[in-house]
C-alpha cells in the first residue's frame, strides 16, 4: 500500500455488531425454508403421482393415409 492509504486507516478499529431482532427481521429465513421445504414436499408428491400414469397418443395422420 502506498503511504497514502496507510494513512487513512491509521485510526480505524472495528466496531462490533449487535444482532437485534427487531432491526434485523428475526424468522424471515425461517419462513423462506418453510416455503421452500412445502414447494419440495409437494413437487415429491406431484412425481410420485404422475409417476404411475400412463400418457397414450393418438398415431399422426397424414393426407396420404386411407
Amino acid at each position: 500500500m502506498s503511504e497514502d492509504k496507510k494513512d487513512l486507516f491509521k485510526d480505524y478499529v472495528p466496531e462490533v455488531l449487535e444482532f437485534d431482532e427487531e432491526i434485523d427481521g428475526s424468522d424471515e429465513h425461517k419462513i423462506r425454508e418453510e416455503h421452500l421445504s412445502t414447494k419440495e414436499d409437494l413437487l415429491k408428491k406431484l412425481m410420485d403421482k404422475n409417476s404411475n400414469k400412463r400418457s397414450y397418443r393418438q398415431p399422426i395422420r397424414t393426407e396420404n393415409e386411407k
